[in-house]
């Protein structure tokens, strides 16, 4: 069931399902907070599982105008003080972990545990890091037409044949809206400091047939954090929540240690 919270200017959409330390999770780019409705069953039975929505994204409502990812850190620490949390666990996917490494940046004291997956460090731009990040735009530009390819490198196609209904899963795109505008706009904001400056215990998880993020790109984050641990999920792709969930929990469970993080 969705439910509403009041954090400063947003009216943020989010499900909470489960029992014990808070574990907020931030979806990527051009997704909203359904991408973890397989993921979520796995975890609550350790955490108390936060999906939101982030502005211009689902059901969350906000003032429309240009928002950075500093905004997007700000929300995500209002929502975790307006649940009635202290700090809570963060799990970023994607965009969702620029969000979540600028979070734990600039609100240190409100990130406990910090996972990052398929994403790219702060403050470097995508294009910078990654080769075929034309392509991928070329692709974004031409939907719905493109649809079935871009699916190609979000999900390997050996899980397509499996799922071949996701060969579509782009082919709903809206049309460009003032919305779809302001969250591409934000998507390339970024902050003057970098995952070097991370503080809390992280874990960085790649998958080894991404696509999208270099696994290359997101291991490497792991040698700037002091002590991350860093884990490659062989036969992965970019959407690991939707490939992989039980997989993706297995490592979230084992590095969060639910039982001595409730007390």
């Amino acid at each position: 069931m969705t439910h509403f919270v009041q954090a400063g200017e947003l009216r943020i959409a989010f499900d909470r399902e489960g029992d014990g330390a808070p574990l907020v999770l931030m979806h990527g780019a051009e997704a909203s907070r359904q991408m973890f409705a397989s993921l979520v069953p796995h975890l609550s039975k350790h955490f108390t599982v936060i999906a939101c929505d982030q502005r211009d994204c689902g059901e969350t409502e906000g003032p429309e105008r240009a928002s950075t990812l500093a905004d997007l850190a700000n929300d995500a620490q209002l929502l975790i003080k307006a649940l009635g949390f202290r700090r809570a666990h963060v799990f970023g996917s994607s965009f969702g972990g620029r969000v979540a490494q600028a979070l734990a940046l600039l609100h240190p004291r409100s990130v406990d545990h910090l996972v990052l997956g398929s994403t790219w460090p702060l403050p470097r731009p995508y294009e910078e890091l990654c080769p075929d990040a034309r392509r991928l735009a070329e692709l974004r530009r031409d939907l719905p037409g493109t649809a079935e390819e871009l699916a190609t490198w979000f999900f390997p196609e050996a899980f397509l044949k499996q799922r071949p209904e996701l060969r579509r899963v782009f082919a709903n795109a809206r049309p460009e809206s003032a919305r779809s505008a302001r969250r591409a706009a934000t998507v390339q904001t970024t902050l003057e400091r970098g995952v070097a400056d991370i503080v809390a215990p992280t874990l960085v998880l790649a998958g080894e047939l991404d696509r999208v993020v270099p696994p290359s790109v997101t291991l490497a984050m792991a040698g700037r954090i002091r002590g991350a641990d860093a884990v490659l999920l062989p036969a992965v792709g970019h959407v690991t929540a939707m490939q992989a969930p039980e997989v993706l929990a297995h490592h979230i469970v084992r590095f969060l240690h639910p039982e001595g993080a409730k007390a």
